[in-house]
């Protein structure tokens, strides 16, 4: 007996069963049916049940505890969870390199959005970097202003009585300033936290206004364990004259630092950076050496008057090295670490000698006693400039700690122009990106996500580090199409929303890096493919058939929404089986038939109608891992039936699945 052709879901994962799943893992016998508010028998938790398992554990009824509360967040945890039927549009006409790029721009609610790439990019996302609205009640373009009105805030919070009469004072602390941002901004970090790695790293800018509040929340997310630290970020400097009325003068900004596992995070500790001089001189003439003590060792010093010498390369064939260095002579601290690090030698090739001299910095090297040639208006055994610099040995390189000031006022106020597109509000430099990223140990192929994008200074960021560093990286980008003033900087030049900012920001950055020198192991992807969210490409009788009419059925013989291109209905199927949505997609025809192949044999898909057998056979052939066709696709029931069939005989490890 033919068995049906399983259905994809064709929306975003719903969270709250997957809480339900763990708990089950955990503790079966703590999960049980019970009947929904529509009749339907579901998958629930026994809460008296669980709460016997944590008995030793559990805070049980209105017993003080330590935690962070507020009207409407239990609403935010089940609009987190919630599921949502909707998807992502590709948009070629807005995207560089779409059929080549590893980068994705998301245009529309990060929330949303955030949901959509639940199941891709679970785990797989190194660093997140937001900017979020800093809740400062200013009109600036971003919808800036999560106050709600009194009345709203008091019912919702159950601080009126039931005539509506107050029953605490309103002042400015008074948390209706704070409650729609904090459930706005917790549920977008709950579903962050699930895409970064183990080893991965959360990165948020905020100021003093919502500043403990954030903190308060992340660590409910993270765990307070997995704050690593918060940088003080100077932004401005301090003006000449203080504005009439001003007692502080705010000049800067603040980002937490959290890991998913702090145990499992590897930081990139700074370098100490010592830079040293080598060169190597060789005596023309023969001399006879001086023997001195030198960090408790005896070597030949040879002086220089009265003799000539010739510069040659470091390494000479038949010398037997003893390096030297006049600061050992002096004692100072920079001696003590050549000793202590390097030693002292010098060459004799019973010839002439070969000098090779190190130093810290150029400042110091006027103080260097160390036999070498003599220069105009130097004096007997004092040292000369004039080399080139390099790194110390591996071996003699220490690491620092991470500073967490990072004084970027002069970036700040010269960030506006970055990446060619004039912008104001909340623009952060580029140099903000890069030293942050410069303590992730990011390595090829790593994922960076900015879900409040502004004007895509991670994506250009992201770009600048690979083309620096040789490191293929990748980033995501989401942003809500919010309307900009047409009066602005931004709006004077042709600019509608700021998703039109974005992309065209890193179109612009991306085409510069180009012109510059790059690393020549990167790949050299400044490219991106748009993806818009927009409703399901499938018509509602598909999620709610039982509420469908026999009329609606025969206004509804396809499933799909007629404005849907085959291309469409490819990006809903790699959303709902979770494949990467940047891998290489191509079309090709077969039996008159569209075809796309995902990646080789990752996906095949073909949406046509008419499909008949042979083409089954031939996809088949193909052994690719998943195969998909529109539901009302195929040429005939006998079609339909032996699919599955089909494939079992000739690529039995195919999953194959309809929409």
């Amino acid at each position: 007996m033919s068995e049906e052709i399983e259905k994809l879901k064709m929306h975003s994962p719903d969270l709250t069963a997957q809480n339900v799943e763990r708990i089950a893992a955990l503790f079966p016998g703590c999960v049980t049916e019970s009947r929904g508010p529509d009749g339907t028998l579901r998958r629930a938790v026994d809460f008296d049940l669980l709460r016997q398992e944590l008995s030793d554990s559990i805070v049980d009824g209105p017993q003080e505890r330590y935690h962070l509360d507020w009207p409407g967040k239990r609403q935010a945890l089940i609009t987190a969870n919630a599921p949502i039927a909707k998807t992502l549009r590709p948009v070629r006409a807005e995207s560089v390199e779409f059929d080549t790029t590893r980068n994705l721009f998301i245009e529309g609610d990060n929330l949303e959005a955030l949901k959509l790439l639940q199941e891709t990019y679970l785990g797989k996302v190194k660093m997140i970097y937001i900017d979020p609205p800093y809740n400062t009640g200013k009109d600036f373009i971003y919808e800036d202003d999560f106050s709600e009105t009194s009345g709203a805030f008091f019912e919702k919070s159950l601080q009126v009585d039931e005539d509506g009469n107050r029953l605490i004072s309103n002042t400015e602390a008074n948390g209706r300033f704070h409650s729609d941002w904090l459930s706005m901004i917790y549920s977008r970090i709950r579903l962050a936290r699930n895409m970064l790695t183990q080893d991965g790293l959360f990165f948020v800018s905020i100021d003093d206004n919502e500043l403990v509040n954030l903190s308060k929340a992340c660590d409910e997310i993270f765990g307070p364990e997995n704050l690593l630290c918060t940088y003080t970020i100077k932004v401005r400097y301090e003006g000449k004259t203080l504005v009439e009325d001003m007692l502080f003068q705010k000049v800067v900004e603040n980002v937490l630092v959290y890991a998913k596992s702090r145990s499992d995070v590897q930081l990139v500790q700074p370098l100490e950076d010592y830079s040293y001089d080598k060169f190597c001189w060789q005596v023309v003439e023969a001399s006879t050496p001086r023997t001195v003590e030198m960090g408790g060792k005896r070597v030949d010093i040879f002086e220089p008057d009265g003799y000539s010498f010739k510069k040659v390369e470091p390494s000479v064939d038949g010398l037997k090295e003893i390096w030297a260095t006049g600061s050992i002579l002096d004692g100072n601290s920079s001696g003590r670490f050549f000793r202590d690090h390097l030693g002292g030698r010098v060459a004799d090739d019973g010839l002439g000698v070969l000098y090779k001299v190190w130093g810290i910095g150029d400042d110091q090297l006027p103080y260097r006693y160390f036999t070498g040639p003599k220069r105009e208006g130097a004096t007997k055994g004092k040292y000369f400039q004039g080399v080139p610099s390099g790194k110390v040995e591996e071996a003699s390189v220490k690491t620092k700690p991470i500073i967490t000031f990072l004084d970027l006022a002069g970036d700040f106020g010269n960030c506006r122009h970055e990446g060619g597109v004039d912008f104001r509000s909340g623009k952060k430099p580029v140099k903000l990106i890069n030293d942050l990223a410069s303590i992730v140990s990011l390595k090829n192929d790593d994922v960076v996500l900015d879900f409040f994008a502004g004007s895509g200074t991670t994506g250009h960021a992201v770009r600048q580090i690979s083309a620096r560093t040789g490191l293929n990286l990748r980033s995501i980008l989401v942003q809500l199409p919010e309307k900009i003033d047409p009066g602005s900087d931004a709006g004077r030049a042709g600019f509608e929303n700021i998703a039109e900012i974005t992309k065209e920001r890193i179109r612009r950055a991306g085409a510069k890096i180009l012109e510059g020198e790059c690393h020549p192991d990167w790949n050299r992807d400044v490219g991106f493919r748009v993806l818009k969210i927009d409703s399901s490409n499938m018509a509602d009788v598909y999620y709610t058939p039982d509420a469908t009419t026999q009329a609606d059925l025969l206004t509804r013989v396809d499933n799909i929404k007629p404005d849907r291109s085959p291309e469409d209905l490819l990006f809903q199927v790699l959303l709902d089986w979770g494949v990467d949505l940047t891998l290489p997609i191509t079309r090709e025809s077969l039996d008159g038939k569209t075809v796309f192949t995902v990646a080789g044999t990752a996906l095949i898909a073909c949406f046509d109608n008419g499909v008949d057998e042979a083409l089954v056979k031939t996809l088949a052939t193909r052994k690719p891992l998943r195969v998909v066709f529109k539901d009302t696709g195929f040429k005939d029931d006998a079609t339909k039936i032996n699919v599955r069939q089909i494939f079992k005989s000739l690529s039995p490890d195919t999953e194959v699945k309809a929409i």
